[in-house]
């Protein structure tokens, strides 16, 4: 108990409770615990402080800089990032995964056994938070509550209104299949969106790269002949 206060006076609980969400929905849960990853991130920034303290003629003026930046960067390089790479992965794959979970459905089988058949015929990261769901349900839990823990798991608010959508259909008894087939329209929608946006930005991004590649050469073009006449001369 005295440990876990002397905790929690150093990281606020809003703290742990945010490291810890994330870490389920980076997919990492199974390999790091939320006081784990604050732990590190403190103290790896007390490591570098006192390293480029020591090391460094103007330490004193670096340090602070550069270990403020560490430790603001640090979640969003390995939990953020990691975070919206998963969920562009589970968004590609959530279309033919839900297309097969609504045709076995629609075969006639019940939810539980739906999800049970089309994650063993379905490959990825999405077939596979929906196998830890069933092993949830194995273990005592009903569906429900193990389809709302895979919603906590899974970066991605289209998939999670697809859940909720099966929920609901399965508790009121609504046709589960024609609420999938409208929300796996919806997913493809937000993919085409997706691709218009990316393509719609490539034009900037080819100015910017264009500007970069070819303005140090201008410019060596320009200066060039100056340097030139200046040395010669």
């Amino acid at each position: 108990m005295r440990n876990n206060r002397v905790i929690f006076k150093v990281f606020r609980k809003s703290t742990i409770n945010r490291v810890k969400n994330k870490i389920k929905k980076a997919g990492l849960s199974d390999k790091m615990d939320a006081l784990k990853f604050l732990n590190i991130r403190l103290v790896s920034s007390i490591v570098l402080f006192i390293f480029i303290l020591y090391f460094s003629k103007r330490g004193f003026l670096i340090a602070p800089v550069v270990v403020f930046a560490y430790f603001t960067l640090y979640e969003y390089l390995f939990l953020d990032l990691k975070i919206k790479k998963r969920q562009k992965v589970l968004e590609t794959e959530a279309i033919y995964f839900f297309e097969v979970l609504a045709l076995t459905i629609e075969s006639g089988r019940n939810l539980k056994s739906a999800i049970e058949a089309t994650t063993n015929n379905v490959e990825g990261i999405l077939s596979d938070e929906f196998k830890r769901c069933l092993e949830e349900v194995d273990l005592g839990k009903s569906l429900a509550e193990a389809l709302e823990n895979t919603k906590k798991r899974i970066p991605s608010d289209t998939i999670n209104n697809t859940i909720l959508n099966i929920m609901q259909s399965n508790v009121l008894g609504n046709k589960i299949v024609e609420s999938l087939f409208n929300q796996i329209d919806f997913l493809r929608e937000q993919q085409v969106l997706g691709v218009k946006a990316f393509i719609a930005k490539l034009p900037t991004k080819i100015s910017i790269i264009s500007v970069l590649l070819f303005l140090p050469i201008v410019l060596l073009i320009i200066i060039a002949p100056i340097v030139i006449k200046y040395l010669l001369g």
